[in-house]
């Protein structure tokens, strides 16, 4: 019998947490961005393996493994998810309501705290959703697979590295030197809706945020998240700020002051504009998750047999549950000053919410972290009614947890697939997450230095921030602080969601908008879903007409330009905070 190939080495963990440190960032500053965040496992597996790979050639290291591979790529990647603890939503939308940042170190540990959570919730829940069960968990399978492939094909692998490097230097540069500046300067049409709202100078295109915003960054994700989001990102824009927007202005019910007739209007209109579309998001995906828990048979007839034949450790995983829930509890009594009843209460919701999340993911790979942090808000805001940091805290730590959750629950897929040892990688995701907050943090810190005039603006929309913010604000004063257009609002949105959820069921479904996409278009600028959705054309077109050079290399070409140009972000952050 042959020996068992390394898994649990130290150079594996460390090369995980030095590309986690470097990537944690791209999420940060790309959640700030558009609300979105990347799953980093295969660019972490690329990397990894190139590097050790050129090493291999002198002769002077020992060959990198599969299964320490594996253990690479679930550490990088619960770093760079760490925003899921909260960074681009519940915290800064705690920032902005009293003014200021927590503190880095104080910031760091809430952040490891919560995603420490999942962390266990996840090795809890992995029989249920991954031994006994057939949920497809398609990013695990995914990077199971490009683990599989990159050791069979060694060449092919390292010329994926060569374009993802490539795209990242192009991005990394065009970012760094404003190169559009001269090459593709930004752009607006000059053209008016005329007296929209009674202004004198009417309402210009500009003024909706309609405008060419060129950024490889955007155009990445475009390509990574296909044509049909594209579109339904481009389609939400056109509702949100061509239609909608121009009409609530005419009608009175969005007051724009003394705002600038030649700038943007992005940071009044979000305000009425985001409750219709946090509505639709938030319906049509629990609506879609309900319908499947109704329709769903059982499908756990043939339990699968692990692979490693381990049994899993009873008296670690709940002595492992209890510190991290009781972490939890004390930092939110000692930051945040949330009763103990609530901070208590906050753990087993986000054991119910983080399961939840966690069939999503399984089903369908999008992780619904945005829907069940409203879940949680509301839940808390009919507990603790009034009590604006209690909402958004108690539920950043059952959407933290929910999000740490499904990234290891994909990393425990991947390493069914090819034989890895469950508890080794906890402890990788452990060491993951402890880089992510340290680094995240940090970078948090960097680009959003001053809440109240960064954020929500042009240069950083923070979509998840407004509506955490929105949401928590309305449960504090009843929800009769809605202006009553927004209320009618949601409950179009609302019910354009559920409708959609219906439709998702039906033989249409590949003709339909995606209903994330929507409404995510009426919490960011259109200029914004414009440079997405052409992203998502040009990745399609390639696909057509050049298949092969598509299927091998568009994905690594897109993650770099999202990871060079989210990098070059946070260099000038720093170089702005040295050299203001």
């Amino acid at each position: 019998m042959l020996p068992r190939p390394p898994e649990l080495t130290a150079r594996a963990l460390l090369t995980g947490a030095v590309l986690g440190a470097a990537l944690a960032p791209c999420n940060v500053y790309s959640g700030l961005k558009i609300g979105w965040s990347f799953n980093m496992s295969i660019t972490a597996l690329l990397l990894a393996f190139a590097f050790w790979r050129l090493l291999d050639r002198s002769r002077r290291v020992r060959r990198w493994e599969i299964l320490e591979s594996n253990i690479n790529q679930t550490t990088a990647s619960s770093a760079a998810s760490i925003i899921s603890g909260g960074l681009v939503a519940p915290i800064p939308a705690l920032a902005l309501i009293s003014g200021s940042n927590l503190p880095y170190w104080p910031l760091a540990g809430w952040v490891f705290a919560v995603s420490f959570l999942g962390i266990w919730i996840a090795w809890y829940l992995r029989e249920a959703l991954i031994v006994e069960s057939r949920y497809v968990f398609p990013a695990g399978v995914a990077t199971a697979e490009t683990m599989v492939e990159i050791f069979s094909h060694g060449r092919e692998a390292m010329r994926k590295v060569v374009m993802l490097l490539g795209a990242g230097l192009v991005a990394a540069l065009v970012k760094l030197t404003d190169a559009w500046w001269w090459a593709i300067p930004r752009w607006a049409p000059d053209i008016a809706f005329r007296g929209a709202g009674g202004l004198a100078g009417g309402v210009s295109l500009k003024n909706l945020t309609v405008a060419l915003e060129p950024s490889l960054l955007l155009a990445g994700f475009g390509a990574i998240i296909g044509l049909r989001a594209g579109l339904s990102l481009l389609l939400g824009a056109a509702m949100a700020w061509l239609l909608l927007g121009p009409w609530a202005l005419a009608a009175g019910y969005i007051d724009t002051g003394p705002a600038d007739p030649r700038a943007s209007w992005f940071g009044v209109m979000v305000e009425w504009l985001l409750w219709p579309g946090v509505s639709l998001m938030v319906a049509a995906t629990l609506g879609s998750f309900l319908l499947r828990f109704i329709r769903r048979e059982a499908r756990s007839a043939h339990p699968l047999k692990l692979i490693d034949g381990s049994q899993p450790d009873v008296k670690t995983r709940l002595a492992g549950l209890l510190v991290a829930s009781a972490l939890a509890v004390l930092l939110q009594v000692l930051l945040f000053e949330v009763s103990l009843a609530m901070a208590v209460i906050a753990v087993p919701m986000a054991f119910a919410l983080a399961a939840v999340a966690a069939r999503v993911v399984g089903e369908t790979g999008i992780p619904p972290i945005g829907a069940i942090g409203k879940v949680s808000q509301l839940g808390f805001g009919l507990m603790a009614p009034g009590q604006v940091v209690t909402n958004l805290m108690t539920a950043n730590a059952a959407g933290g947890a929910a999000g740490q959750c499904a990234d290891l629950l994909n990393d425990f897929k991947a390493g069914q697939r090819i034989g890895a040892t469950p508890r080794f990688q906890v402890l990788a995701q452990g060491l993951g997450v402890l880089t992510g907050s340290l680094a995240g943090s940090l970078v948090y810190l960097m680009l959003v230095p001053d809440p109240a005039a960064t954020l929500i603006t042009d240069e950083w929309p923070a979509p998840a921030v407004a509506t955490w913010k929105a949401v928590a604000e309305a449960l504090q004063h009843g929800f009769e602080s809605v202006p009553a257009s927004a209320r009618l609002a949601m409950l179009v949105g609302g019910m354009a969601g559920i409708i959609m959820a219906l439709l998702e069921r039906s033989r249409h479904r590949p003709w339909l908008p995606s209903a994330p996409a929507l409404g995510l278009a009426f919490v960011i600028p259109a200029s914004i879903s414009v440079m997405m959705c052409f992203g998502a054309i040009v990745a399609t077109l390639l696909h057509q007409f050049a298949p092969r050079w598509h299927t091998r290399f568009l994905v690594a070409a897109a993650s770099g330009l999202v990871a060079g140009e989210s990098i070059a972000g946070v260099l000038a952050a720093f170089r702005d905070m040295l050299w203001p």
